[in-house]
């Protein structure tokens, strides 16, 4: 048994200056963009919301830029064979996550917890 749910809205940026298009989404949205201290996260810059809204982020990317989704589990494994049976195919496992193509083509990524609520409103699966 494992849970999942939607976990945040990634921007894909293939650009030189990921400063400016996270201020430009963050105005945009309505946030504020935020950088992570750590250096592992050079490429990535949250877009902070209210606590109850879903995950934004911003992120650099060697792919034309688009907008993908997350999914955030606390098994991933079990998650991508979850989906997997529901057609999706396993692209690519990158550190902590998986990279998926749905059916339809969509890529997407399956996460860890992003969220303080995600223990009390994932969906549980057998």
């Amino acid at each position: 048994m494992h849970k999942s749910r939607l976990g945040g809205i990634i921007i894909d940026c293939h650009s030189d200056n990921l400063d400016a298009d996270a201020e430009f989404w963050a105005r945009a949205l309505g946030r504020e963009a935020k950088r992570s201290s750590n250096p592992e996260n050079i490429n990535y810059v949250e877009l902070v919301g209210p606590v109850e809204e879903i995950f934004v982020e911003v992120q650099r990317v060697d792919h034309p830029s688009r907008v993908h989704i997350d999914i955030e589990t606390d098994d991933i494994e079990a998650e991508v064979g979850r989906l997997e049976k529901l057609g999706a195919k396993r692209i690519e496992s990158v550190r902590t996550w998986c990279v998926m193509e749905a059916p339809s083509g969509q890529r997407f990524c399956v996460v860890r917890p992003q969220r303080s609520t995600f223990e009390e409103e994932a969906n549980t699966w057998q």
